[in-house]
């Protein structure tokens, strides 16, 4: 089991959504699609589309592998994936539109409510609705949390002899940090959010964060994508991740090269969701898709890429419990309060992160 990247509300309305559709990627005929058909007409239609194509959900992030594998073995559902940001994701979808090649996305949690304010979204509930706590679905189930994450430090060893345990470690440390691309990526900007709070700040003041990594980028420190290629060569000494793709990184290249821990002062968790594209030529199998994403099934499979399942009432077996981080880690990370503070920090990240850290990269 590879995993490469990783880590990204819903109610559906009685009326059906009329939108233009193919029954397949070779078919051209007009299809009015209702999202509150029961699960059996929705997995009959899907048989027939026989394909779903994905943005941000390549088989080495959070273990989806495997849950393509089983939509093929399962319901004869070929998949394809073209990896993406969240934000190229919604660019995607709203440049494409009636020409859609993507069906369905996994995108960070303050993308959903945009997706669904730009007119993107086909809403599905799925049959695991009440499961889903409601700070991660959209009422009318335009968006639905899959898994969870929180950020974490991921440290070669190799490279660096005493491994940070806390952002005051990173600060006063002299080796070099990377979270990738703040001005698109939703986990960087969750990497400084979460640096913000350790040093004060919240959703609605992550100045505290920006100036970590302004001092940062003033020392030289700041640098590199944080992927697994470049971690393999060493180059990165200390990368800021989700707890996942932490894991997954460390487990795919040593487990005994790299440390893997929650910051003691605090973190941030959040979660990723599923948007459905309201354009898509494959909508029956996207409903699938995403149903068969929160069955136990599919919730074992995101945990066995370390991803925490978003439904509390699967039973994991002991093995896969035993790939996550012990729970103790977890006791000064707290979700995000006012997301709907969030959703407009977020949309302040780029500027501030262009102006006030990478004027400063080195």
């Amino acid at each position: 089991m590879t995993i490469q990247k990783l880590w990204k509300k819903g109610f559906i309305g009685a009326l059906a959504i009329s939108m233009l559709a193919a029954c397949s990627d070779s078919s051209s005929t007009s299809n009015e699609v209702n999202s509150d058909a029961t699960l059996e007409e929705i997995t009959e239609q899907a048989k027939q589309e026989g394909t779903v194509h994905s943005v941000g959900m390549p088989d080495t992030w959070a273990n989806w592998v495997e849950t393509w594998q089983e939509l093929d073995s399962e319901y004869a559902i070929k998949h394809q994936d073209t990896d993406m940001s969240s934000a190229e994701e919604l660019a995607k979808f709203e440049a494409e539109k009636d020409d859609a090649t993507a069906d369905i996305g996994d995108v960070g949690i303050a993308f959903g409510p945009i997706a669904k304010d730009k007119g993107l979204t086909l809403p599905y509930k799925t049959s695991y609705w009440d499961d889903i706590p409601e700070w991660a679905k959209d009422d009318e189930g335009h968006w639905i949390v899959g898994y969870t994450g929180t950020i974490s430090f991921l440290t070669d060893i190799n490279n660096v002899k005493n491994a940070p345990t806390s952002w005051e470690d990173l600060k006063n440390g002299d080796y070099h940090v990377s979270i990738g691309d703040a001005l698109t990526a939703n986990q960087a900007q969750f990497a400084i959010l979460a640096a913000a709070m350790a040093f004060g700040g919240d959703e609605s003041n992550i100045q505290p964060g920006i100036d970590f990594f302004a001092e940062l980028a003033q020392q030289g420190r700041l640098q590199g994508d944080p992927s697994v290629a470049n971690l393999e060569k060493g180059e990165i000494d200390v990368a800021i991740l989700w707890d996942f793709n932490a894991l997954g990184y460390r487990h795919q290249i040593d487990e005994k090269r790299f440390d893997v821990v929650i910051p003691s002062e605090g973190s941030v968790t959040s979660g990723y969701a599923t948007i459905i594209n309201k354009y898509a030529k494959n909508p029956y199998a996207a409903m699938l898709t995403r149903e068969y994403i929160l069955s136990d099934a599919g919730q074992e499979n995101l945990a066995k890429g370390y991803a925490r399942p978003i439904r509390e009432n699967v039973k994991l077996s002991q093995q896969v419990q035993d790939l996550l981080l012990p729970a103790e880690m977890y006791k000064n990370a707290q979700p995000v309060n006012d997301q709907k503070q969030w959703e407009e920090t977020t949309k302040q990240i780029p500027q501030m992160y262009q102006e006030q850290v990478l004027i400063h990269a080195k």
